[in-house]
């Protein structure tokens, strides 16, 4: 081997170096995992909420408390319920939070629709 005065390649540092490149990808994976695991919490609130209103509104109650009561005020929530003939139906929508809710939200809506037998009086 030559003596040129110079030192073998010394590697030190590049793993910090490789790491620090990686963390904006690391960072938007979490980002993106969160916010597909806060799209289905929103279908299951929304499915949720649409049960408990369409109970309520079976025995003619205040089926829009009960379901907002279910879903939280952060969430901005539209319940409706149609309660002709024997049947019941609630229909609740949801929108889709950015990140946590109660900030922005997609410009998209989950829906829920549930049903529940209307109650009757005995006698008549």
């Amino acid at each position: 081997m030559p003596a040129t005065g110079r030192t073998p390649r010394d590697d030190r540092g590049q793993v910090a170096v490789e790491f620090l490149g990686m963390v904006p990808l690391i960072l938007l994976t979490l980002v993106l995992l969160w916010q597909c695991v806060l799209v289905g919490y929103t279908f299951t609130l929304a499915g949720n909420a649409a049960d408990e209103a369409a109970r309520v509104c079976a025995v003619d109650g205040d089926y829009r408390e009960a379901g907002k009561r279910h879903v939280g005020e952060s969430w901005s929530a539209q319940v409706d319920c149609d309660a002709s003939g024997d049947l019941a139906q609630a229909r609740v929508r949801l929108k889709v939070p950015v990140l946590f809710p109660g900030a922005i939200d997609f410009p998209f809506t989950v829906t829920s629709e549930a049903g529940a037998v209307r109650e009757k009086e005995a006698g008549g």
